[in-house]
């Protein structure tokens, strides 16, 4: 039997050096391990799984953006055979690896997955900060890099090519530069492998850190998450029921019980050596990552997804907290700020809407029944900030009141109000500026919103959005209207513009190969994002 020892939660210093800690420099010192994500298309279950949405974004989103929040992370790899979860992959910032046919049936292990996916990565020769180098880039049809030929699936399943002067994931020059600059850390001999589940929703950065971390100390070979139990398990034997983990006869109490812990599938870190050796997640010394009970749901059908969807708003809430107070103790500080783990929202333009986004959705009202409403004095110091940086904003509301104006007007942005078709008003502004609508983000709380999130690449919304809304949305911020929402997403914005800026410029000591020098990655065309998500939602 395989003994597996508890990994104790990761103690304040450790957690300050997860998720939202420091910057990209900090990241590229620790960044040590690989993320692989398998995602096979054909579930029985609940077909369209992998791209089902959760708190408003797809499952597979979801999974990349935990692994891209780990600090020991530095670089994001899907694996699959389906052209939407691909989609989505990219879009959460993942690179591809094109999954064959014969390794994605619903007989085919996540294993084999995982061991083509180190194949074609060069993973299991420990030779990854090759992957940049003209003669690492080809490879045969078995298994192809990115490339600046022509943009080809290999035929054995491999990780996709694409034109010159294509875009390629941001993290993975990042992941680059930490491998080639100076103070990056000495990964465990034969390198770190994170396996990580899609079907898990809720899975914390930290915890991804913690279990890394002590695979690279060596203190384990493998650690996986699993959370803390103290229920009563039974069997029935013989057609009589039996305890499995207690004496029927014996009822302690929970404080007099030691838990156990119930796997969860969301992840699982391993050395990569020692897994191609095995060809199995389990080998040589094993310890658990303790994970929240919250955090431990994994959606298997329809029933499964009504859960993690109603628990979303909790958890995610909660993840985002902890985040931000990690991030604020390893700078030092209790300002908080823009969690580390934000999508890459490149777009041109931002519109929204005015009440629940720019207010509390509330209005005060005199004797002379006048209204007056409430607004965020960090919201304006973010629309100043998009508009120094060029880029357009637009308040588009359904309130005639000429307080919406006069917002707007103090702004210093256009405004539409009075509108009933948000939608129509949406794309005729866009036409008249000739910005395309897959570059815009648009920020909604309501479900006259709902025609305006489904023309746009960036369909956002507030914590507290109507069902419908947030049914719509590619990302859900953490403050609600009012109280710094539209700073948050204005924030977001401009951090991933400047980071898609710096990942496009090779370091400085030394030029990037032709290949590694890319622009921002694309946000996908808004038909192919909204088909993809329309088929999996209930």
């Amino acid at each position: 039997m395989t003994h597996a020892e508890l990994l104790e939660r990761a103690e304040p210093a450790v957690r300050a050096g997860g998720a939202q800690a420091g910057g990209e420099e900090e990241r590229a010192r620790g960044a040590i391990a690989t993320a692989i994500i398998p995602a096979r298309g054909g579930s029985r279950g609940l077909p369209g799984k992998n791209v089902a949405r959760v708190g408003g974004v797809p499952l597979i989103a979801r999974a990349v953006r935990a692994a891209l929040g780990a600090k020991r992370i530095g670089r994001v790899v899907v694996t699959t055979d389906d052209a939407a979860i691909a989609d989505a992959a990219r879009s959460a910032g993942a690179e591809v690896v094109v999954r064959p046919a014969e390794l994605a049936g619903s007989e085919a292990s996540s294993e084999s997955a995982l061991l083509h996916a180190i194949g074609v990565l060069g993973l299991e020769t420990g030779l990854e900060q090759g992957l940049d180098t003209p003669q690492a880039a080809t490879r045969p049809a078995g298994g192809g890099l990115e490339t600046p030929q022509a943009a080809t699936r290999p035929a054995g399943g491999g990780l996709e090519t694409r034109p010159e002067g294509a875009p390629r994931p941001a993290q993975h020059h990042r992941a680059t530069r930490a491998a080639q600059g100076e103070g990056a850390a000495r990964p465990a001999e034969g390198g770190i492998t994170v396996f990580v589940q899609a079907t898990s929703p809720f899975i914390d950065s930290v915890d991804l850190d913690a279990a890394i971390a002590r695979v690279e100390a060596g203190d384990r070979d493998v650690v996986f998450a699993a959370a803390p139990t103290h229920v009563f398990l039974w069997r029935e034997v013989g057609g009589r029921a039996v305890g499995v983990n207690h004496e029927m006869s014996r009822r302690p109490r929970r404080q007099d019980r030691e838990p156990e812990y119930a796997e969860t599938g969301a992840f699982y870190v391993f050395r990569t050596d020692g897994f191609v050796a095995a060809r199995h997640r389990f080998f040589g010394r094993v310890g658990i990552q303790p994970v929240h009970p919250d955090h431990a749901i994994e959606i298997d059908d329809a029933a499964d997804l009504g859960r993690a969807r109603a628990l979303a708003p909790h958890v995610d809430r909660a993840l985002a907290e902890s985040g931000l107070e990690a991030g604020a103790a390893a700078r030092g500080d209790r300002s908080g700020g823009v969690a580390a783990r934000h999508p890459l929202i490149d777009v041109d333009a931002l519109v929204t809407d005015f009440d629940g986004v720019h207010t509390d959705d509330t209005a005060a009202v005199d004797e002379l029944g006048r209204e007056s409403v409430r607004v965020s004095r960090a919201d304006g110091a973010g629309v100043a900030r998009l508009r120094a940086a060029g880029i357009p904003v637009l308040i588009i509301s359904a309130e005639a009141n000429p307080v919406v104006a006069r917002r707007a007007e103090k702004l210093g942005v256009e405004c539409l109000h009075g509108v009933a078709a948000k939608g129509e008003a949406l794309a005729a502004w866009a036409s008249a500026r000739g910005i395309r609508l897959d570059r815009i983000a648009y920020l909604g709380n309501d479900r006259n919103d709902v025609p305006a999130l489904e023309l746009v690449g960036w369909p956002v919304v507030v914590p507290d959005a109507a069902p419908d809304a947030l049914a719509e949305a590619r990302h859900v911020l953490h403050r609600r209207g009012g109280h710094g929402a539209v700073r948050e997403l204005a924030d977001v914005i401009l951090a991933s513009r400047a980071h898609l800026a710096a990942d496009a410029t090779p370091p400085p000591d030394e030029g990037a190969p032709e290949h590694a020098r890319t622009g921002p990655v694309p946000t996908r065309a808004v038909a192919e994002a909204r088909a993809a998500a329309s088929a999996t939602r209930p």
